[in-house]
């Protein structure tokens, strides 16, 4: 299995400090909803997406505090479409990141009311983080990435497609266009913020970084699946067998174990190819993509 190098530990180690300082302090009213909104952003994760803000922004020559905003913006994101992926009108887990759900610490309401709360506070870092020191037309377009990323376009289009397709038969197609949505809108998003807020604006090199982004977004999701047939609860930090259990179409089921894993490897390849003008600049990419490919939970 491979492991974040240390050079991506530590990314992760500031990324966790970034969002530590953008949330509510937990004593601050309203302390109930605060409190909330730290469990379920703070426990724990692999930071994969604010680890690609920082990758990204490093190999144009982007200073860290300058990617701080949209590393913690990424985050708070995706932690909000946890808490609201968990809750019982949706996937109905328990588990989350080793841990009991937002849903059922705090009840249903406060995690609903966390997640809404989580996703406004993403726009206000990145609309008014001092730190980040670029022009109004970037800001904007950085702003409008991460809403296309999370709107009917990107993560809630897909959850909304991955309800309706549970119990059903999809093609290879359609599981594709799920998770085009639902798991990578929000992972496209990240490298293209680190991008923007390290100032490159060149058309080829942003749409190469689509394509790597693309590219890691779809592995992830198909090791995702590898993982949930093959891993146990205690390693996973989730549920183990649930998609399996809740007739969920995933990889494995519609293209085979073997068929899933020659994708997996394909994707990576071109997610590596798509970023080889980088040249060593690229390289914690690069480990980003074979961590993707490869990682244990």
């Amino acid at each position: 299995m491979v492991e974040l190098t240390p050079e991506l530990v530590a990314l992760s180690a500031r990324a966790d400090a970034a969002l530590a300082r953008a949330l509510p302090p937990d004593a601050q009213p309203p302390v109930e909803l605060h409190r909330a909104m730290r469990y379920a952003v703070l426990g724990g994760g692999k930071r994969l997406r604010p680890l690609l803000v920082y990758a990204t922004g490093r190999a144009f020559g982007a200073p860290l505090e300058q990617l701080d905003a949209a590393a913690a913006a990424v985050e708070i994101i995706h932690a909000y479409s946890l808490v609201h992926d968990d809750l019982p009108a949706m996937d109905d887990d328990s588990l989350r990141r080793g841990r009991p759900t937002c849903h059922i610490v705090f009840g249903e309401a406060m995690a609903i009311l966390a997640g809404d709360a989580l996703q406004a506070l993403a726009f206000e870092v990145l609309a008014h983080d001092p730190t980040l020191d670029v022009d109004a037309a970037t800001r904007l377009d950085m702003l409008r990435t991460l809403a296309v990323a999370c709107g009917s376009q990107g993560m809630a289009g897909g959850q909304a497609f991955d309800l309706a397709a549970v119990g059903q038969a999809l093609s290879a197609v359609e599981l594709e266009r799920m998770h085009v949505h639902k798991t990578g809108a929000l992972i496209r998003a990240s490298v293209r913020l680190g991008a923007l807020a390290a100032g490159c604006s060149d058309a080829p090199t942003l749409a190469a970084l689509e394509t790597y982004g693309h590219s890691i977004g779809l592995a992830f999701q198909i090791r995702d699946d590898l993982l949930d047939i093959e891993a146990e609860t205690a390693t996973l930090g989730k549920t183990a067998g649930k998609d399996v259990a809740a007739n969920k179409p995933t990889y494995p089921a519609i293209l085979g174990v073997d068929a899933s894993r020659a994708e997996l490897a394909r994707l990576t390849a071109t997610a590596l190819d798509s970023i080889a003008p980088l040249g060593s600049a690229g390289e914690p990419l690069r480990d980003l993509a074979r961590f993707v490919a490869d990682r244990a939970s």
